[in-house]
């Protein structure tokens, strides 16, 4: 039990994991901003069937956060959603994390909450995510943060910045209720004191990384910033399993899944058919959508309990994986089907991943071997690559 407190408070786990789970959810949401980007008006600005009064009217009900109500002309939608495309891409480089994860958050939920109706499983699972990786150290590898090191003064100004803008969306007359102290529903916070947690944290943090970096005060809030990342990857972790268990077993109780048919009907299905001859193709072979049928429910009601071995739990997961390719080809849902990727990833080995990382490497040495004249004579020459060079 010592070691693994131990463990606990004063290791980052997951930290590639963390990263390929930011790096895909700004993937799949900046996939998303720039397919829709010419159907954005219609899907959640004044152009939408679903008119802001309406919208209103539901968020006085359910009490979901959004900042798109808060300006009722087309310019400030239209900031809010470029906002959302930048913030993406500042997630997938890991660029000012601590700030971009924010941001992201902020437009997911602003976008998503603005029409509920357009979502399905995908944009649900980017919305949990997209609350989750606040609070990660997702941002250790494979980001511009880890190239940087030091934090510089590009950091205060950015905090600045933002400080001054949630200083008048607090104290302004057009947030409305959205950014309360208190909230009716459990946990009871709104989320102003969220946002200037995360906003007064983010301050000390630096000054503490300048003034005192090896003192005690930064020590224990390094401590606790690492179990609050352990946390997070945690809560994801359980998010999946939740997720693949209550679907094993509501396809269970299925009749079209008890009788392995369930994969037909889709196949049939217009709206899930992109590419018409490949669904035909895959839709009259009886017998292996008999078998992905049943093959789906199996694998999704056993993963659960894979995880208590490592080299079941790697094979299903590649199987998972795979199917959820699959399904973004075939059935033309790809968010959906990237969303669970990304989401799976966090049980992705990390041998795996330290090879990925040495393969990519191998691939950037290779690259920048250049061609050098001497007396006539091409010869090839290699720029040596440090090993401990970030990615």
């Amino acid at each position: 039990m010592g070691r693994a407190l131990e463990a606990f408070t004063g290791r980052v786990l997951g930290r590639h994991q963390a990263a390929v789970v930011r790096i895909g959810f700004g993937l799949v949401w900046l996939a998303y901003l720039l397919r829709e980007w010419p159907n954005r008006r219609v899907l959640y600005g004044d152009r939408s069937p679903w008119s802001m009064d309406l919208a209103q009217q539901l968020l006085a009900d359910n009490g979901a956060f959004t900042v798109l109500p808060w300006f009722h002309g087309r310019l400030w939608f239209e900031a809010v959603y470029h906002l959302a495309v930048l913030a993406a891409l500042a997630v997938v480089l890991g660029w000012r994390t601590r700030a971009s994860t924010v941001l992201f958050l902020v437009t997911v939920l602003s976008l998503q909450n603005r029409d509920v109706f357009l979502g399905d499983g995908g944009d649900n699972v980017v919305h949990l995510m997209a609350v989750y990786l606040v609070f990660t150290r997702c941002a250790e590898v494979w980001s511009l943060d880890a190239r940087r090191g030091r934090p510089g003064w590009g950091g205060v100004v950015l905090w600045a910045a933002l400080g001054a803008v949630l200083v008048a969306c607090q104290f302004g007359d057009f947030s409305g209720d959205s950014l309360t102290w208190t909230s009716a529903s459990f946990p009871y916070l709104g989320w102003a004191p969220l946002s200037w947690g995360l906003w007064a944290v983010a301050g000390l943090w630096w000054a503490l990384g300048r003034l005192r970096p090896d003192g005690e005060v930064r020590a224990v809030l390094d401590g606790l910033a690492t179990m609050v990342h352990n946390c997070a990857m945690l809560v994801i972790a359980a998010e999946v399993v939740l997720i693949y268990a209550t679907a094993g077993w509501y396809k269970v109780q299925g009749t079209r899944w008890q009788d392995g048919t369930a994969l037909y009907y889709p196949l049939h299905l217009d709206y899930f058919a992109p590419w018409p001859a490949l669904s035909a193709l895959v839709g009259s072979a009886l017998v292996p959508v008999f078998l992905i049928s049943y093959g789906t429910v199996i694998v999704q009601v056993a993963f659960p309990f894979t995880l208590l071995n490592r080299r079941v739990k790697n094979v299903l997961l590649a199987i998972m994986m795979a199917e959820h390719l699959g399904i973004a080809v075939v059935l033309g849902l790809p968010v959906f089907s990237l969303a669970m990727v990304a989401a799976d990833a966090v049980f992705l080995p990390t041998g795996a991943l330290l090879w990925a990382e040495r393969r990519v490497r191998w691939v950037r040495r290779v690259r920048r071997v250049r061609p050098s004249r001497r007396g006539g004579a091409v010869r090839r020459e290699r720029v040596p690559v440090g090993a401990d060079e970030p990615l």
